[in-house]
């Protein structure tokens, strides 16, 4: 549609007059341009002023201002300048200081003082070469941290998920003997990275399974476990962004938990997190902070948004999001189910319930539960 179309319709809609329409014009074309109309998600031929337009149109006319003024205030969307901003500096600013704390470690120095030492280097590239590179899911943009550490860290260390062949495994310690010319080197870190975390429920899942992969010995072969790794590995879970609630210990507890069901033999020797940006908890949605949108988060819930998936984040329904999330979070890439339903869900008319229009449409995973 034509944007000074859609924006004619939209003002209809919202019965602006002259006045008003000027004013929200000039603010939606901007968003639209600068942030929105990047959605990965939209139909073909649409952008966002377009799917605004049609998410209005589900709201009674008098309930239609106060979801248009929560898009505007209350709304957080990460483009994908953004993105590749956190993605790019997650080197710099993790990776590198993870490592460096070790090379003070084994100089016996303060991490300040690491490079007066002319040994440091050298012990920092040979730590860093013992580094492999997961990435948890497409958000990690695998393809994006390659890139901006071309030259640094090499492509056989970076991967694009943690579920490889047996065939693959050896040939990335092959390489990594190669590298450093010794016949028994074996990895140190083993970061796993990814865009986002909600729940730690998704996450728990992977850690499960990665530890079933790398402990299980097939016929005739040991595990990855017993020949790929030093004694003293690390596990590092990096996340670009997640919520304060799991920062603050909400991760841990999750880990904490899985650690405790498999016992100490069974589990990873060591796990750390590391967070690049983390969400304040005023951010959620609330009775006390939504205004009018509240009612309508309420009225217009349709339970067919809810799978055996969703139902998994407790919680009688899923109108605040997956876990009761409760946030107005929107990826570039993706809606995470987190946030709430009113935003993504597309959902149609079911035993008298009203039908749910998304304005970001979510891509649906079966497994995707942040």
């Amino acid at each position: 549609m034509n944007q000074d179309l859609a924006l004619s319709v939209l003002g209809e809609i919202m019965a602006w007059d002259m006045e008003r329409s000027r004013k929200e014009f000039a603010w939606l074309q901007l968003m639209s341009r600068f942030q929105y109309d990047g959605y990965g998600d939209f139909v073909a031929g649409a952008r966002f002023i377009e799917s605004l337009a049609g998410w209005l149109q589900q709201f009674k006319q008098e309930e239609r201002a106060a979801a248009y003024e929560f898009v505007k205030t209350r709304l957080i969307y990460f483009n994908p300048a953004e993105i590749h901003h956190l993605i790019e500096s997650s080197y710099p600013e993790f990776v590198r200081p993870r490592i460096v704390r070790d090379v003070a470690e084994l100089l016996g120095k303060p991490h300040y003082l690491v490079w007066s030492d002319p040994r440091a280097l050298d012990r920092y590239r040979q730590l860093l070469r013992r580094s492999l590179f997961f990435g948890l899911s497409d958000g990690a943009r695998i393809d994006v941290f390659r890139r901006s550490t071309t030259g640094i860290i090499s492509n056989e260390q970076i991967l694009l998920a943690t579920e490889i062949a047996h065939g693959k495994w050896q040939q990335l310690l092959e390489k990594l003997r190669d590298a450093l010319g010794e016949n028994d080197a074996r990895f140190k870190f083993l970061y796993l990275i990814d865009d986002f975390v909600g729940t730690g429920t998704t996450l728990q899942g992977k850690l499960k399974r990665l530890w079933r992969d790398l402990s299980k010995a097939d016929a005739g072969q040991r595990s990855i476990l017993s020949t790929h790794f030093e004694k003293d590995w690390t596990v590092v879970i990096h996340l670009y962004i997640t919520t304060h609630d799991m920062a603050s210990g909400g991760l841990q507890e999750k880990i904490a938990a899985l650690k405790k069901e498999t016992g100490q033999d069974g589990w990873f020797p060591e796990i750390e997190l590391s967070y690049q940006l983390v969400l304040p908890n005023w951010i959620k949605i609330a009775e006390d902070n939504a205004g009018d949108f509240w009612p309508l988060i309420q009225k217009y819930y349709n339970n067919g948004v809810e799978t055996e998936h969703t139902r998994k984040g407790g919680g009688k329904d899923v109108r605040l999001g997956f876990g009761q999330c409760a946030l107005p979070l929107i990826f570039e890439h993706n809606t995470p189910n987190n946030s709430i339903p009113l935003l993504w869900a597309e959902v149609e008319t079911k035993d008298g319930q009203p039908r749910m229009r998304p304005l970001f449409r979510r891509r649906q995973r079966h497994t995707d539960l942040a």
